[in-house]
């Protein structure tokens, strides 16, 4: 009989060629202990460095739960400056929030440090608003240079704190901050001490420059087809990402999660508790770290990603296993190498359905009249269709010609009324169907400049013979052309391909308001990660403010 041991090797080494990019390291543990391991390709295309266990890369947005695990840590264990002051240490840190946030964003709102944590802040993502203030995919970003300025723009909230879940880097910018005004200390030597020296992750370290990330590993951009290139990351980030560590380091840091599961003093037995929304129900992000079901498996998990770099990690504690996935190239899917692994590993059977016809009444698109948001559904393959209403494109499964789901979603249809129930978001959304014209969209009204004073941003709308063109301008620049098509009547879509932060916003819904005469007065733009944002048209070009 096949040892699971035996299993997940053989398991592991049919990754590569599954998955195929310039190199990857995977591990695997159960009960705590190294069960499989698997390191190919290479660090470097060009100079031919092989990928090994000690190549260190950057972690990206798996950075977030190490800081919550910070924070955690200090609320138990504070500093002796701290102790010196004699407040409760929530109360400190909470205490801090009016010095890095905007004034404006903690008066009567009820924001508080857990929001944050458990992005139910409803505080729109730093990342991609930087394409609203004119960066530059390769443009430079600087924490303290730059950061101050994009706490004073951010002014409102797209939701009420605590009744939502809308994934924001925001939220562990500020929180990072906060460690540092209350514990006088860099975030680099507070994760060193408490974090990385205590777990054994020997080589891990906080790295917020993304340009200097240690030798030699490259990420790369590309694929196969088009060829793999060497990315161009030039901003920092660090609270909101910015650790770097090897898989050496990643299997440390799995062996000290099993380990502390159960201990009532260890940080991550608090950490990885489900959390609740306002209203009771159950959330499914909680301190840096997501949940979700794998087979019927319950998997405690987060991704990470930078231009050149796809990575993840989970703990599914019911089986007590461990996967780790480390890629240098963007186009990669760690998520889903794991997922692939964990069922394999456990035996579970592909599940087999009955296919059922969606009616042809879904294609087309819908507008979210809460967030201004587009949601468009196409059909798929046989039995599935495709529905945009996150960064991308989702497979929802037909059970019945009105409604389709995945794991994590529902879809129906009645009419034009398009209702999607997201319960991970904590949202019920009720979207009417967008009227589409055959002829092309008149957009010679839509031309000019359009001004937004909460986040001091310029769009430029210009265009000829149907096709649009859009741009931004703020204090990090004048930024690219983007490419923007008709969805619908006064409905658009903005492209957004790439951006500083990778995964970048993906579209931009463009809603254009009118006066009762029908002429037009300015345009709400959004993206999932940053909504509601009204632009008014003005006849002449306002400077943003820097």
């Amino acid at each position: 009989m096949t040892t699971f041991v035996e299993s997940i090797s053989a398991i592991l080494q049919e990754v590569p060629a599954l998955y195929r990019g310039p190199g990857g390291a995977i591990a695997v543990l159960k009960d705590g202990e190294p069960v499989g391991q698997h390191v190919w390709g290479f660090s470097d295309l060009e100079r031919r460095i092989p990928m090994t266990a000690e190549t260190v890369m950057p972690i990206c947005s798996i950075s977030k739960q190490m800081v919550c695990g910070l924070l955690m840590d200090l609320e138990r264990n504070p500093t002796l400056a701290m102790k010196a002051r004699g407040e409760e240490p929530g109360k400190q840190l909470s205490d801090k929030l009016g010095e890095v946030l905007n004034p404006k964003m903690l008066q009567d709102t009820g924001l508080t440090i857990r929001h944050l944590s458990h992005m139910q802040s409803g505080i729109r993502d730093y990342w991609a608003m930087t394409v609203l203030w004119g960066a530059k995919p390769e443009g430079h970003f600087s924490v303290a240079d730059h950061g101050p300025l994009v706490m004073d723009r951010i002014k409102s909230f797209h939701f009420e704190p605590g009744t939502e879940y809308s994934y924001s880097n925001t939220n562990f910018f500020v929180l990072a901050r906060v460690i540092e005004r209350v514990t006088q200390q860099p975030l680099a030597e507070l994760l060193t001490e408490r974090i990385f020296a205590p777990i054994g992750m020997t080589t891990a370290r906080l790295c917020a420059h993304t340009a200097e990330h240690p030798p030699p590993c490259i990420g790369y951009e590309g694929d196969e087809t088009q060829g793999f290139y060497p990315a161009t990351n030039c901003i920092e980030w660090a609270g909101d990402a910015g650790i770097v560590a090897s898989l050496v380091d990643m299997i440390a840091y799995e062996q000290f999660l099993d380990s502390s599961r159960t201990d009532p003093q260890s940080w991550y037995q608090s950490t990885s508790k489900q959390q609740q929304f306002k209203d009771g129900a159950p959330a499914g992000y909680g301190y840096g770290l997501a949940r979700e079901l794998v087979g019927g498996v319950t998997t405690v998990r987060h991704g990470g990603g930078l231009r050149g770099y796809r990575l993840s990690r989970f703990y599914a504690p019911e089986p007590r296993i461990s996967i780790v996935v480390l890629l240098n190239q963007e186009h990669g899917f760690p998520g889903m190498i794991s997922n692939y692994i964990l069922k394999r590993a456990l035996g579970f059977p592909e599940a087999k359905h009955e296919v059922v016809h969606p009616s042809q009444e879904w294609a087309g698109t819908y507008l979210d009249p809460d967030t201004r948001l587009a949601i468009t559904v196409d059909a798929g393959v046989a039995g599935e269709l495709t529905i945009k209403y996150h960064r991308k494109a989702e497979k929802f499964r037909v059970v019945d010609p009105l409604r389709a789901q995945t794991d994590d979603m529902v879809a129906t249809l009645d009419g034009s009324l398009l209702t999607l129930h997201i319960p991970k978001d904590n949202r019920n959304i009720h979207a009417q169907r967008v009227t589409t014209n055959r002829l092309p969209a008149n957009s010679s009204d839509i031309h000019g400049y359009y001004y937004c004073a909460e986040l001091s941003s310029v769009f430029h709308c210009s265009g000829s013979g149907g096709m649009l063109y859009g741009s931004f301008d703020g204090f990090l620049g004048k930024g690219p052309v983007h490419l923007i098509r008709s969805l619908g009547d006064d409905v658009w879509a903005l492209a957004c391909p790439r951006a500083m932060d990778s995964q970048p916003p993906g579209d931009w819904t463009v809603v254009v308001r009118r006066d009762d005469s029908g002429n037009v007065t300015g345009v709400t733009i959004g993206c999932w990660l940053a909504r509601n944002l009204e632009f008014v048209k003005t006849g002449e070009v306002k400077e943003p403010v820097v």
